[in-house]
């Protein structure tokens, strides 16, 4: 009996080893021949030139692509591996312009938000970020994004795009130094500060000239514009209060400019974006949230082609996680790292632990999500008006602030976009197209679309996303750089079903 249990458990992995290779050969669990790869039967969908092609042949060599078109007129190379993707749609890879990898997505990566330092200290949390970077980077793959943007960080941010852009599993890279910011955040110094207070022009073109050194894709400015002045005092106008920071805005962007270097610019306030664009920002990096956008606004945005990452997402993690009303998606669950999820149950802090802004969010959680609301519908209706007139927008979370989930966030921030009022066709567009413009640069110019000589980033999709943008997380495999990966191979535990 235990000679046939033993030739039983053989044959039982045999059978398993042979359905893995099986597998591999259908949906190409990782391509790292250079061979060329036809993929044929798909529906291929390039939102940017709202084409969508039926039955399509999509031809890859290392890695780019060679050729794209109906089967009858796209020539596949002799020897080339095909794969059949009828039933299949493919789409560039997603690309996520406003992340963070200096923050966790946990509880306590932002002390300055709310001190939990005695439950973990922030250089354990720093520690622990560095650490599981390259888990960081698989999950992004996971979630269809094959390219990200962090808008600020360390100057230790330099050293993860070169990682990033070093490592096959890990989307490419683009990256802000630290945060050129109107206040100070000394909780988050650990001698190599994410953010900087910078109080004066001259010390803004400095800093510049600093971090033009390291070649950032960006330079960011953290534009925080002061609370009205409480009564009796008399009462400043948006504007005026905007006014205060506008001379280091100026002076920052002009010495970007100068040197050839894009400032992306968080303003959420009207009169602060409106200044900021009128200083020739390239990219405003939130919605605005305090009220809503003018005509004269929108033609400001349209005339100096200033593009927008709404990052809506963000606006509700902060308060639902304090008030422990987190509303992760399904998508969150199963892809988000598990550690990263643990700590967001507020309820299990330890008794005499807790800030007063968590105790007051789990008194009044009503109240939290009154305000939520009252920012969406102030944001939603923006991000319809911007959209509806042409300014372009592109898709982005904010990942990494406290409930804000590396990867799969994205798909939350789509749901958001729906509400908001755009189209699949429009959501789609943000994440791959404008999202690469966005991105910019060599690597911008050949990301975002399927055409030939572009990079060989790419999701299949189970499901039509043109039907429904919830199908745009059903992820097949993922190619990045001409190696295909199944989805699920690419994280380190087992998954749950979205």
């Amino acid at each position: 009996m235990q000679t046939r249990s033993a030739d039983s458990q053989h044959l039982k992995r045999m059978v398993r080893t042979a359905a893995v290779a099986l597998m591999a050969l259908c949906f190409g669990l990782t391509n790292t021949q250079a061979e060329p790869i036809a993929l044929i039967h798909a529906t291929i969908i390039n939102p940017g030139s709202l084409a969508v092609i039926p039955d399509g042949t999509l031809v890859l060599e290392g890695d780019h692509i060679v050729a794209v078109g109906p089967p009858n007129g796209t020539k596949i190379p002799a020897g080339a591996r095909t794969i059949d993707c009828a039933g299949k749609f493919i789409l560039p890879g997603y690309i996520d312009t406003h992340v963070h990898f200096f923050q966790s997505g946990d509880l306590f990566t932002r002390p300055d938000v709310v001190d939990l330092t005695s439950v973990r200290p922030y250089k354990d949390e720093v520690a622990w970020i560095k650490s599981h970077l390259d888990d960081t980077f698989a999950r992004y793959l996971r979630s269809g994004i094959t390219s990200v943007i962090d808008v600020g960080g360390p100057m230790w941010n330099f050293e993860v795009r070169k990682r990033a852009n070093s490592t096959a599993k890990a989307p490419r890279l683009a990256v802000a130094g630290p945060l050129i910011s109107s206040v100070a955040r000394p909780q988050l110094d650990l001698g190599d500060p994410p953010i900087v207070k910078i109080d004066t022009p001259e010390q803004g073109r400095e800093f510049v000239r600093k971090l033009a050194a390291e070649k950032p894709d960006y330079i960011k400015i953290w534009y925080i514009v002061p609370a009205a002045s409480p009564s009796p005092a008399p009462a400043q106008s948006d504007a005026e209060r905007a006014a205060i920071f506008r001379p280091v805005v100026k002076a920052v962007i002009a010495e970007s400019h100068a040197r050839k270097l894009r400032v992306a610019v968080h303003a959420t306030e009207l009169e602060a974006a409106r200044a900021a664009a009128e200083e020739g920002a390239d990219l405003l990096v939130h919605s605005v949230t305090d009220k809503p956008v003018d005509d004269a606004f929108v033609r400001l945005l349209r005339t100096r082609g200033t593009m927008l990452t709404p990052t809506l997402v963000v606006f509700e993690r902060y308060g639902r996680t304090f008030a422990h009303r987190l509303n992760l998606t399904p998508e969150e669950k199963a892809w988000g790292n598990p550690e990263v999820i643990a700590t967001l149950d507020v309820t299990k802090l330890p008794a005499g632990k807790v800030p007063e802004r968590i105790k007051t969010a789990l008194e009044k959680p009503g109240a939290v999500l009154d305000r939520i609301k009252q920012t969406y519908d102030i944001a939603l209706k923006n991000l319809k008006t911007l959209e509806d007139a042409g300014i372009p927008i592109a898709a982005g979370t904010d990942a990494g602030n406290i409930g804000t989930i590396h990867g799969p966030a994205l798909f939350r921030e789509f749901q958001l976009m729906k509400e908001a009022g755009l189209t699949p066709m429009q959501i789609l567009q943000s994440a791959t197209a404008t999202a690469a413009r966005a991105f910019g640069g060599e690597t911008g110019a050949r990301i975002g679309s399927i055409a030939p000589g572009n990079f060989a980033d790419l999701v299949i999709l189970n499901s039509n996303p043109i039907l429904d943008i919830g199908h745009a997380s059903d992820i097949q495999s993922v190619i990045k750089n001409g190696v295909i990966y199944s989805a699920a191979s690419l994280l380190p535990r087992r998954e749950l079903s979205p």
